[in-house]
């Protein structure tokens, strides 16, 4: 049994990338300003992404680069000096979907390790032992795999098995979408997807409906199960996703493994982590192909369940005067009760009392966005604490 299964958290921007360490990731994967499938993320610059790999290893942790869209000819030829600069500063691996890459990758950069993207859809042993034969030392299988599935391959391939247990799914087979391209001209295979398989579709005259908006992925109750499989990487998914998203999913998934290697025999799962992951901005959860399901994943809406936002980010905490500074994120009231999402430790609520603003004037709302204001909060915060705020209770 794999007592070092990764988490294996997504980034989107450097904001994103901090929350992901402090959370407890111990990989983050990440895109370029070139071929990446997040075209429309905040991907890092080189400059941005040379200092992402030197954060990410002064905290110990790894750092994966995407280069997972399709290339063409004259592309091949700018990857060598796109890739350079990141392989110099230490670049842990890049996930690949083009085969032509692969070759290119393993030609030029032969001490970088290259991982298969679930785009390649690999949906057998001897797809993944004909990657094997080309320096693939990581395979991301299609995600429509059963656990059974997964464990032949990884028995019989001795590959590294990632696959996703958190966010978002396609509806078509492993990412391999046209419908984009078809409809809107956008390729998602180029990084470009517009998601067409959220919006509603009308058939024989019917009611529009949502046909093809699938659930999201979600495995924290079944942890035990992905590791006797014999996975290696904790997939999350979210590369388009806020720095809260990123540390909320995370830190339950960081909680809930750690419980589980203190005592694999008497492991129990706590409800309090999916109570946690339900405050997080998601479509209704579901496991995905894992025990061979399929037809329960379509959702009947393409709508995010939103109950909880992120209000305010710590900048700073006075130990002295038990003042805390914080940056805000959404709309904040004198009075609110807000929750605390920290990296170590359970949620917990504290009170917007003594609102002052950077002057030191009081003030009834925080109302400016990413307005400066302090407030007395007697508990102490971190910085990099978040602040979230449930819809309902304050209205």
């Amino acid at each position: 049994m794999n007592r070092d299964v990764e988490i294996l958290a997504p980034a989107g921007s450097m904001e994103c990338l901090r929350a992901a360490v402090a959370a407890g990731a111990d990989a983050i994967y990440l895109g370029g300003t070139k071929f990446g499938a997040r075209a429309y993320a905040q991907n890092l610059s080189e400059e941005d992404l040379v200092q992402a790999i030197e954060y990410v290893h002064i905290h110990g942790r790894k750092i994966y680069m995407t280069v997972n869209t399709l290339l063409k000819d004259r592309e091949l030829n700018e990857l060598y000096a796109y890739l350079l600069p990141y392989y110099k500063a230490g670049l842990d691996g890049v996930i690949v979907q083009d085969i032509g890459a692969v070759k290119f990758i393993g030609e030029y950069f032969p001490e970088m390790p290259v991982h298969a993207s679930t785009q390649m859809t690999i949906t057998n042993t001897l797809g993944a032992d004909f990657l094997k034969r080309y320096g693939i030392t990581r395979v991301v299988p299609a995600r429509e795999l059963s656990l059974k599935e997964i464990r032949d391959m990884k028995k019989q391939t001795g590959l590294e098995m990632e696959c996703f247990v958190h966010g978002a799914l396609c509806y078509c087979y492993s990412g391999q979408c046209l419908l984009s391209s078809m409809i809107g001209g956008r390729s998602g295979n180029r990084g470009q997807c517009a998601q067409p398989c959220r919006l509603p579709y009308q058939t024989e005259g019917k009611k529009p409906a949502d046909l093809m908006s699938l659930k999201d992925l979600c495995t924290i109750d079944i942890l035990p199960e992905l590791i006797d499989a014999g996975i290696d990487s904790f997939k999350i998914e979210g590369r388009m996703k806020s720095p809260y998203y990123v540390a909320a999913i995370v830190k339950a998934y960081r909680e809930a493994l750690d419980k589980y290697w203190d005592d694999p025999e008497g492991y129990e799962f706590d409800q309090k982590l999916m109570d946690n992951l339900l405050k997080v901005s998601h479509r209704r959860y579901h496991t995905g192909f894992y025990f061979g399901k399929s037809g329960e994943q379509v959702y009947e809406s393409s709508s995010y369940i939103r109950d909880y936002d992120i209000v305010g980010v710590v900048r700073d905490y006075n130990e002295e005067t038990k003042v805390a500074t914080i940056e805000q994120r959404n709309r904040l009231f004198e009075g609110d009760t807000v929750e605390v999402l920290t990296p170590v430790g359970d949620y917990y609520e504290i009170q917007m009392n003594d609102m002052k603003d950077e002057k030191d004037e009081k003030i009834d709302v925080a109302n400016k966005a990413q307005m400066i204001f302090k407030v007395k909060i007697d508990k102490p915060v971190k910085v990099n604490d978040m602040l979230i705020k449930c819809k309902e209770a304050n209205s």
